[in-house]
């Protein structure tokens, strides 16, 4: 049976990995404990934070509990963010980015199922930059998050619209990927799906004109 120590290591665990506010309740589904317990567990993180004087801290927001950063570390904490928002784009969040501008909306397990590696960082850095936002829920086991462009994405390609990209040629291999990941009804232009290499030529070239 896990200890007091390890329950209240699991569930900042979870919250961290989560980012968003999470529910008392979905904490004690996934630890098979009574809420009662799980909300007593959360109480002695949020003082453990507090105690310690800790850069992070433990938030209630309507009901859910969240990890996020204290106010008197805003000004240092905006400054980094600044900073990583104005790095220059990795290759991979290029290749992420095109994936997305050229299917319009996709999940980020058809992303990596395209590259075949995990892409939260890219994903994350590229929302963060505003060139990709979240555009929904997926009506699929899991709500997968379905992720599509800005229009800072099309600002900063001169863009009217995503149907003035370049038409690329259609792949098998990508739309059987599309289908497998069951969100074929998400693509209104199939004949713009290619390879990422190709994709990420275009966007490279758009970026040097």
């Amino acid at each position: 049976m896990s200890s007091k120590k390890n329950i209240i290591a699991k569930i900042e665990a979870m919250l961290f990995a989560s980012g968003d506010a999470v529910e008392a309740s979905k904490l004690a589904e996934v630890l098979k404990l009574d809420l009662e317990s799980v909300t007593k567990m959360l109480g002695h993180l949020e003082d453990k934070y507090d105690e310690n004087e800790n850069g992070i801290r433990l938030v209630r927001i309507d009901g859910k509990y969240q990890l996020c950063t204290r106010e008197e570390y805003a000004d240092d904490v905006r400054a980094l963010l600044e900073i990583k928002k104005n790095t220059p784009l990795s290759p991979a969040a290029f290749e992420v980015l095109a994936i997305v501008a050229y299917n319009k909306t996709v999940t980020k397990s058809f992303i990596e199922q395209i590259r075949g590696v995990d892409c939260s960082g890219s994903i994350a850095n590229l929302v963060q930059k505003g060139l990709i936002e979240e555009k929904g829920r997926l009506d699929l086991p899991g709500r997968p998050l379905v992720y599509g462009t800005t229009d800072r994405f099309l600002r900063c390609f001169s863009l009217n619209s995503l149907d003035d990209l370049p038409d690329l040629p259609a792949t098998d291999e990508v739309e059987k990927i599309a289908k497998d990941n069951g969100q074929t009804s998400l693509f209104e232009n199939d004949d713009k799906s290619n390879q990422n290499d190709k994709i990420l030529k275009t966007i490279q070239e758009d970026l040097d004109d």
